[in-house]
């Protein structure tokens, strides 16, 4: 599982260590997707409850999502294969922290600290040290189309849920 997805981008094209004193609108695409360390958490359903508006996230993954590899399996028509799927933007990362990790390059960047340091991007694409670090979802998520909708609720797992 170490080894560079499709999806991922040619990071070699890259400047080393090019988020360094940047904000997040300042990245050209290939930047942007790169940042992207594909550990699928925010592609893990999330359920908001009703009554207190905690948000629980379960481990559900989307339907695009390849739950033994990693990573959007669908990711260059991902739109149309899930209609709902949320493409990121600045604006998005910064309106809705809670549908992402705190360990999040986005997030933490945004926060104006620096990338994790088992990111792919500090191991010259190695995904090894994300596995090693338990980040990934990756083999421990089922995906949507095998879990019934009125069944989510006894998939809820405290990841990084808002869970006491």
């Amino acid at each position: 599982m170490s080894d560079k997805p499709d999806w991922r981008p040619d990071d070699s094209q890259l400047k080393d260590r090019f988020w360094e004193g940047r904000r997040l609108g300042e990245f050209n695409e290939a930047e942007w997707e790169a940042l992207c360390d594909g550990c699928g958490q925010c592609c893990l359903v999330k359920l908001i409850d009703e009554d207190d508006e905690r948000l629980y996230v379960t481990d559900v993954a989307c339907r695009g999502y390849d739950c033994q590899n990693g990573g959007c399996a669908v990711y260059d028509r991902r739109k149309s294969v899930v209609p709902e799927c949320i493409f990121l933007t600045p604006d998005i990362v910064r309106d809705s922290p809670h549908l992402f990790p705190p360990s999040c390059a986005y997030i933490r960047l945004d926060r104006g600290e620096d990338i994790p340091e088992w990111h792919p991007l500090l191991h010259k694409g190695d995904r090894q040290p994300m596995i090693d670090a338990g980040v990934t979802v990756a083999g421990r998520v089922k995906s949507e189309n095998e879990v019934a909708d009125e069944d989510l609720e006894d998939h809820i797992r405290p990841w990084f849920s808002d869970a006491p």
